[in-house]
């Protein structure tokens, strides 16, 4: 049954993403080895998107490590099901930072056992297109797991690139960069902690060649300016270099003018049940990463039970015939809606 939920979601999360983003270009699933265990190593900001959006492309299940808040009560076979590990942080009790070594071993079985995981190494998700200081924990994990099996053991280096951090219809580049052969790395004239280092700079520099703008430098906001609508369209290696380069344009700025707030308003009509709840569902959430993940997941549900209900008045009360035009119309608005968001 939980196998079945997972390829549901899956699916959905394939499906859910070709709506929710503009364009999305994959760049890399060839470098993802085919034999052996996988760590998967992204950036983090999109909360729990992230990992969704991983597990819906490639090819072999994956298990995920996720902070251990959210486990737990009633969604706890949902996790179980969607192949969910926690992960205890301090702030979770010191007690229950024993913990993660229990996660650890189950982990590193994983691998040893040529199973996939995902692990998030910069440790907490952020709204900033840099790659932040990255943890040792995955670099420790691999290292530890090839020790202990016959089988390779693989870091595959991931960028997630969003062409806006809350707003949908943006633009996606999911870029999987080379594998980071594990056993390559033992030495026995070198420490453990060396040996762990090394891996964390060789990961480090594969994960800034699959980041749009890997790197907090002094030119930062200057080029954090040129990630727009217009550029996102390009390749992804063309968006970096022009990017780095400094060549591209950046965003133009509109005036909200009152016609324009006007314009919004009447798009906004056909769909503002969902749309007043998705804004009060947003309210509960003070970290503004979790926007793109409750839009992305509670839109799902939102708008498809509001279309479902009106098709479903429409056809008892009038005729069915006029049920599927009236839940074009309301896509049509909110498709129109979120495009005008752009240029607010």
């Amino acid at each position: 049954m939980k196998n079945i939920f997972y390829y549901f979601i899956k699916y959905t999360v394939r499906f859910a993403s070709k709506c929710y983003f503009r364009k999305i270009q994959i760049i890399g699933l060839e470098n993802i080895p085919q034999e052996g265990g996988v760590l998967f190593s992204p950036n983090h900001q999109g909360a729990f998107l992230d990992p969704l959006l991983i597990g819906s492309v490639i090819r072999q299940q994956v298990t995920s490590l996720t902070r251990s808040d959210v486990f737990g009560g009633k969604l706890q076979w949902f996790l179980n099901a969607l192949k969910m590990l926690p992960v205890y942080r301090i702030r979770n009790g010191y007690s229950n930072l024993k913990r993660n070594e229990e996660i650890f071993n189950k982990c590193r079985k994983l691998l040893c056992s040529n199973e996939s995981i995902i692990m998030f190494s910069e440790a907490a998700h952020h709204n900033e297109y840099y790659l932040q200081s990255l943890s040792k924990g995955s670099s420790r994990l691999v290292y530890e797991a090839q020790i202990d099996s016959k089988f390779p053991i693989y870091l595959v280096p991931v960028g997630i690139n969003y062409g806006h951090h809350t707003k949908p219809l943006c633009d996606l580049h999911l870029v999987f960069g080379e594998p980071i052969e594990v056993r390559n790395f033992l030495d026995d004239s070198m420490s453990k902690a060396e040996t762990i280092n090394n891996i964390r700079e060789k990961l480090t520099s594969g994960m800034k060649k699959c980041i749009w703008l890997p790197n907090n430098d002094i030119n930062y906001s200057i080029r954090k300016k040129l990630i727009n609508r217009i550029n996102t369209e390009m390749d992804f290696e063309d968006l970096q270099k022009g990017i780095e380069l400094m060549n591209i344009k950046a965003e133009k700025i509109y005036k909200n003018k009152l016609g324009f707030k006007f314009l919004l308003a009447i798009t906004c009509i056909p769909n503002l049940p969902p749309l007043f709840l998705m804004k009060k569902v947003l309210s509960l959430f003070e970290d503004i990463v979790f926007y793109s993940s409750i839009k992305f997941t509670a839109g799902l549900v939102l708008f498809g039970v509001w279309w479902v209900i009106l098709y479903v008045l429409m056809g008892i009360y009038f005729n069915w015939i006029f049920g599927l035009p009236l839940v074009i119309t309301c896509i049509l608005f909110l498709y129109i809606r979120q495009n005008l968001l752009f240029i607010k």
